[in-house]
């Protein structure tokens, strides 16, 4: 008999349920979060007749989690359905709109033996490769945790002390975020307090700060900057805001050290995965983002059928859309929002560098691209090199890439 399983997860507790092929109810229960109520789940899938040679599929709402960790090790597949197509396959048993943790886990349990071709399984991946999803994936969110930040305190800084952002202003950007600006405003979080600041303060903090060059020019230019007049708050009232720029500065330091710290660990890990090589030797692709690269796609061969698989998963991969006599060809939006990322950053650091990547991009935009449309069609060239090279176990190489370089010929002497 064949039997799927559903079940609903909740923080405290999941409901399971096990149909067979026809549909019908085989067993339902409540399990805790914890090893008994995985030893339960286990008891209630073995009296179905799970086994090693014939273990039984699941279906559950999330593809992480200790249960979920717990299930991969038993090495049965393990289906990920979104919420919102569950939502979906619940309207065609009720329109009623009723809900219950047991009904939902039935539909993730007939999900399976109606449509289990269509879902996608979780990869098996790697301990190694999981460990680098991680530290990436945490690095990037510590990214985007210090740039929230960041525009947080920028935010502040302009209702009240324009001047500190006056002082660092460089190449059109004002760059907060660097270990200068934040020990400086540290000592300094209100025009008042800059205002006593003298040239060799400033030097000392810009020492203590890490910078190792050109200490006494840049104190003397940030000291007239700050000593430049400007409109002020009321005295409490200013006094007031550099409290608060300073509390918004230690999150921004925390932040700043946790990006550092965790990309630092993610590069460490990915050196230590055999696809290290073949991914960074691609031009344009860091350690810090061929680590987040591999916590997307993963080392499971079997994953991606073949490369326009992987390349509509990144998005760099168009979608058509066609109806009667209307066809329309635009960028993919439904995609892996971390992949696409990083594949953007790596199409834009390939681009510059003499080659046949840049050449490529160039001929697209001399086609009419326009810059982003171009950098995607590269994205979208080299993943599929990357994919045939992971495959093979090759490194990149530009001429089996790109193919031979265009040859001009000599002009003749007359």
């Amino acid at each position: 008999m064949k039997v799927f399983c559903g079940i609903d997860w909740a923080e405290r507790h999941h409901d399971v349920a096990l149909v067979d092929a026809e549909g019908k109810l085989v067993a339902k229960r409540r399990i805790a979060e914890s090893a008994d109520g995985f030893t339960e789940l286990m008891a209630m899938l073995a009296d179905a007749g799970d086994s090693r040679e014939t273990p039984i599929p699941v279906a559950i709402e999330t593809p992480r989690g200790l249960l979920v960790a717990a299930l991969r090790e038993t090495g049965r597949t393990i289906y990920a359905i979104n919420p919102m197509a569950v939502a979906r396959y619940r309207k065609r048993h009720t329109v009623s709109r009723k809900k219950s943790d047991h009904a939902d886990a039935m539909v993730l349990a007939n999900i399976l033996r109606t449509d289990a071709h269509a879902q996608r399984p979780l990869p098996a991946d790697s301990e190694l490769a999981r460990a680098v999803a991680v530290l990436a994936r945490s690095a990037q969110d510590a990214v985007w945790r210090r740039t929230k930040a960041l525009q947080e305190l920028r935010s502040l800084l302009r209702e009240y002390y324009p001047g500190f952002l006056a002082a660092f202003h460089r190449g059109g950007a004002t760059n907060l975020a660097s270990s200068e600006a934040r020990s400086l405003l540290a000592i300094a979080p209100t025009p008042a307090a800059a205002a006593k600041l003298t040239p060799t303060r400033i030097a000392s903090t810009l020492r203590l700060a890490g910078r190792q060059r050109g200490i006494d020019p840049l104190a003397a230019e940030l000291h007239h900057a700050l000593q430049v007049p400007q409109l002020r708050q009321l005295p409490l009232i200013e006094e007031a805001l550099g409290r608060q720029a300073l509390a918004l500065l230690v999150t921004l330091n925390a932040e700043c050290d946790n990006a550092e710290q965790l990309g630092q660990a993610a590069i460490e890990t990915f050196q230590q995965h055999h696809d290290h090589e073949v991914i960074t030797s691609f031009p344009g692709m860091g350690e810090l983002s061929g680590a987040r690269l591999l916590a997307e796609i993963g080392d499971d061969r079997s994953r991606f059928a073949n490369a326009r698989a992987l390349k509509a998963y990144a998005g760099s991969a168009p979608v058509t859309r066609a109806s009667g006599r209307s066809i329309a060809i635009t960028r993919r939006l439904v995609k892996n929002d971390r992949l696409n990322a990083v594949g953007f950053l790596w199409a834009f650091a390939a681009m510059p560098r003499p080659g046949p990547a840049k050449d490529h991009y160039d001929q697209r935009r001399a086609r009419g691209d326009r810059h982003a449309a171009a950098l995607r069609h590269l994205f979208n060239r080299m993943l599929g090199q990357l994919f045939h090279c992971l495959h093979t176990g090759q490194t990149y190489d530009p001429i089996k890439a790109f193919g031979e370089p265009p040859h001009h010929a000599e002009p003749v002497a007359a």
